[in-house]
């Protein structure tokens, strides 16, 4: 179980282990309250770039902030003991840090903000959930197995995605503008389950190191400064304009929700089983993030309209989801 003494601990009080895991019900539901909370990325993002930011800065300032954020948060709530144990964790592992954090951290969201520059926020959110069929190659590669049954309701939830995209080839959308979106986050979808399979396995294999990282905001904070070497040397390489006053408060807000309260509540949930099936159900949760996106930028952008293809591509995301959770329930224990 995680340190009872991080933020997010009220929310996670339910959790029933069993089984070195969580039941696919549980895990679902703390994976959608995530994806709701990722889904002002997307939304925030799409506005920072109607108003002229940079995606470089928007995707630097994110996990700046995040960092600041949690660093500030844990001395205070932790003491300086525990942000001690931080800094000692990561100089001693930098080498893993520098990778997994580069990737699932850095490349990935580096790809989500150039994304945000070509379509609008739903569309990225939409295409983003190819990572739903890049996590079991993912888990695949690093030695799992994923069951077909597992492997079929993915399909159901990306046919969805598809259904979701296929409107905007329709509209006359330029195919060059829509390749400058799909893709950076196709590359996207393989590095975050990377960089989060990493941390997975090394959360399990960490010895006198585990005690650090069952608190996931430290788990989070340390992929995080992981990946700040990566942001800074982007920053290096295009040297963008300086952001104004109005990106820099957007990209906290990213921070926030994204990187202090959705990301630590999506990596507790994804931790608590080493089953590669629930693993996949965990990351399967993110496809809400589609739906949450709409509505965030109906409301704050007044800029979508639902037709309905929108409508059947929902339908079948959210029946992927009900899927995961009945196929595992009814499934006879190992």
């Amino acid at each position: 179980m995680a340190d009872k003494n991080t933020a997010v601990a009220p929310i996670l009080a339910g959790a029933d282990v069993r089984h070195g895991g969580t039941g696919a019900p549980r895990l679902i539901g703390l994976g959608l309250v995530a994806s709701a909370l990722f889904s002002v990325t997307f939304v925030l993002n799409r506005s920072i770039s109607l108003h002229g930011g940079d995606w470089v800065w928007s995707a630097a300032l994110r996990y700046i902030e995040t960092a600041f954020l949690l660093l500030a948060w844990g001395f205070v709530a932790k003491g300086p003991r525990w942000v001690a144990a931080i800094w000692h964790l990561f100089w001693q592992k930098l080498r893993f840090w520098l990778v997994a954090g580069g990737i699932g951290y850095g490349v990935f969201y580096a790809c989500c903000c150039f994304a945000a520059n070509h379509a609008p926020g739903w569309i990225v959110a939409a295409t983003w959930q190819s990572t739903i069929l890049a996590t079991p190659v993912v888990l695949w590669a690093f030695g799992g197995k994923v069951p077909l049954r597992g492997v079929a309701f993915l399909v159901l939830i990306f046919a969805g995605i598809v259904i979701l995209n296929a409107g905007r080839l329709e509209a006359g959308v330029p195919l060059a503008q829509i390749a400058s979106g799909v893709v950076p986050l196709l590359v996207a979808a393989f590095c975050y389950p990377i960089g989060n399979q990493l941390l997975n396995r090394f959360r399990h294999q960490a010895g006198p190191h585990a005690a650090v990282l069952r608190d996931p905001l430290a788990a989070v904070l340390l992929m995080t400064l992981g990946a700040l070497p990566f942001f800074a040397g982007l920053l290096l390489l295009v040297h963008p304009p300086l952001p104004d006053m109005g990106q820099i408060t957007s990209t906290g807000l990213i921070a926030l929700f994204a990187g202090c309260l959705a990301t630590p509540l999506f990596t507790y949930a994804r931790n608590l089983s080493s089953d590669p099936y629930l693993i996949a159900a965990v990351d399967a949760t993110q496809a809400g993030e589609v739906g949450f996106t709409l509505a965030g930028e109906a409301l704050l952008l007044g800029s979508v309209s639902l037709g309905m293809a929108d409508y059947v591509g929902l339908i079948a995301v959210m029946g992927g989801l009900i899927g995961f959770a009945v196929s595992e329930e009814t499934a006879p224990e190992a």
